[in-house]
């Protein structure tokens, strides 16, 4: 007799689970089916790596027949009584168990295509930025500048960028990251489309769209981190953030290598005008492309939407992906903000990462032209360099703290393990760099500082969103103030220490000095927890 009953014997019930039956005692089990409950067999020993092709729109029905064929003939035996566990939970906290989306879903997934478009509009962000680094070595021969005053000239981006993050940050609060992502990369790339124009009116005129630069560019890390949030659950996040910073990355290495040669067909302002131009025709592209909530979106598939959805971990979550188009609220709580010292490491870790980040985007072309001798073309591509790998290791270390996360370590330990990498290891780095003799050794070894700067990202920058999902766009916008005060003083105090003592390294030493101090400080006051903004201030 076959030991092999026969599917007619079967009824279905849902797309996975049969009810069992009685079966009579002369039935024989096959030996490859025996375990150690011989009455017991666990259907997810037939179950796909994949399910997502299960549970398609096509397997409603509990009771359709074509549901039921669909089934594999070996999944029609009797069910576990893991599954019979598993059946008596509602069907939409099954799914909270089945989802489990593979890499090749994740990477195709239209989360993903978001967060694409936001690395791209972060690599516009950068490239506009660092299109001065290189262009500023021709115009201050041109013009007869001195090292402090080409400082001025940079920082002018810094003073506009200083007015912009805390009430981006509100705006992003209240209308979401799309429509304020769109305004921000409209406006900057009309400020870099007129620079040539400014730079040939005045040099007030220059100064001015490099201000105005800085004020729609204040908007974009808000706006990221907003629709990371919306988008992506909490043990996605650090790897979304990772993609998105990557593009920021690339943009500098674009704009640092592509300069040079633009400038050598085009003139000193010809990347101005194609960077500028690739900004509007972005700005298309987002508009009639992508959705600020997952639920507005016409492209998600089902199975991606109630993945996402069902992977909140708390009624604010669901909440924040509502943008609220009614009227602004009140003016945040800056003094509750401030009064807490998760908020102060956040603002401390922020500046000591702007402070680093734009003495090297703003003087690395110089600080080689000068001390190596190097031509302005290699010195563009030794700064360049760095940020390449930077943006490999941003979705590595990204990656690497989901990983942490998930597999039970605490995020406050994950935030400070990630944090105290991106910092100490850069401080240890620049220490390699003053004391390097050839360019080649000095490139490695601030290649090497730019990969492990990386792992701050995963540190403070996700940690806004922990700490404070429904501040996250304010707070963020703080974090970039406080960044923006240090990033003046180290720019503009850059050309002021070189031409005092006549010295490179002096500063990079100092710089590796703060590092130490910031990493310090944010392992001792940082948390991954959410704060309690609401209490009142004694």
């Amino acid at each position: 007799m076959s030991s092999i009953l026969p599917p007619s014997a079967f009824i279905p019930d849902g797309p996975i689970a049969l009810k069992p039956i009685r079966r009579s005692r002369i039935h024989t089990r096959p030996t490859f089916l025996r375990s150690p409950k011989p009455h017991l067999v666990s259907s997810s020993f037939f179950a796909p790596k994949n399910p997502s092709w299960f549970f398609s729109d096509k397997i409603q029905s509990r009771n359709s027949s074509a549901a039921f064929h669909r089934v594999p003939s070996l999944l029609r035996l009797k069910v576990s009584s893991e599954d019979a566990q598993f059946n008596s939970i509602p069907e939409d906290k099954q799914l909270q168990y089945r989802q489990k989306p593979n890499f090749a879903e994740f990477i195709t997934s239209e989360r993903v295509k978001v967060v694409a478009m936001l690395a791209l509009a972060l690599a516009l962000c950068n490239a506009d930025r660092v299109v001065m680094s290189v262009a500023i070595v021709p115009l201050s021969l041109a013009n007869g500048w001195s090292r402090s005053f080409s400082g001025i000239v940079q920082s002018a981006f810094l003073w506009g960028y200083l007015v912009s993050p805390i009430a981006g940050g509100v705006l992003v609060d209240n209308y979401g990251g799309k429509v304020i992502m769109a305004w921000g990369v409209a406006l900057w790339s009309l400020a870099t489309f007129l620079t040539p124009w400014a730079a040939e009116t005045s040099l007030w005129a220059l100064l001015a769209s490099r201000t105005l630069l800085g004020i729609a560019e204040g908007v974009a890390l808000p706006s990221m981190n907003n629709m990371v949030v919306r988008w992506f659950p909490q043990t996605e996040r650090s790897r979304a953030v990772g993609i998105a910073m990557a593009g920021f990355q690339i943009g500098s290495a674009i704009g640092l290598t592509l300069s040079p040669i633009l400038m050598s067909k085009g003139g000193i302002f010809g990347p101005f005008v194609i960077f500028g131009l690739s900004g509007f025709l972005w700005v298309l592209v987002w508009l009639s492309a992508t959705s600020s909530t997952p639920d507005r979106s016409p492209q998600i598939s089902k199975y991606e939407l109630e993945y996402i959805l069902n992977k909140r971990k708390t009624s604010f979550a669901v909440e924040a992906t509502k943008p609220n188009t009614s009227k602004v609220r009140v003016t945040p709580p800056f003094r509750r903000l401030l009064s807490k010292l998760p908020t102060w490491s956040l603002l401390v870790a922020n500046g000591m990462h702007s402070w680093g980040f734009f003495v090297f985007l703003s003087w690395m072309p110089i600080y080689f032209n000068s001390v190596y001798r190097v031509d302005l073309r290699h010195a563009a591509w030794f700064s360049a360099v760095p940020w390449v790998l930077m943006a490999i290791m941003n979705y590595v270390a990204g990656l690497w703290a989901d990983m942490m996360i998930q597999r039970g370590i605490s995020v406050t330990l994950t935030r400070n393990i990630m944090q105290s990498i991106g910092f100490a290891g850069p401080g240890v780095c620049l220490i390699g760099l003053v004391t390097a003799k050839t360019p080649s050794i000095a490139s490695a070894w601030l290649t090497l500082a730019f990969g492990l700067k990386s792992f701050s990202h995963f540190g403070f920058l996700v940690n806004i969103q922990e700490i404070a999902p429904q501040y996250s766009g304010v707070l963020h916008g703080m974090a970039l103030t406080a960044g923006t005060l240090a990033a003046i003083v180290g720019t503009v105090g850059t050309g002021f220490f070189v031409d005092l003592i006549g010295s490179f390294q002096g500063f990079l030493l100092l710089t590796s000095l703060l590092y130490f101090l910031s990493a310090l400080f944010y392992v001792l006051f940082s948390t991954g927890d959410t704060v309690n903004f609401d209490e009142p201030v004694p």
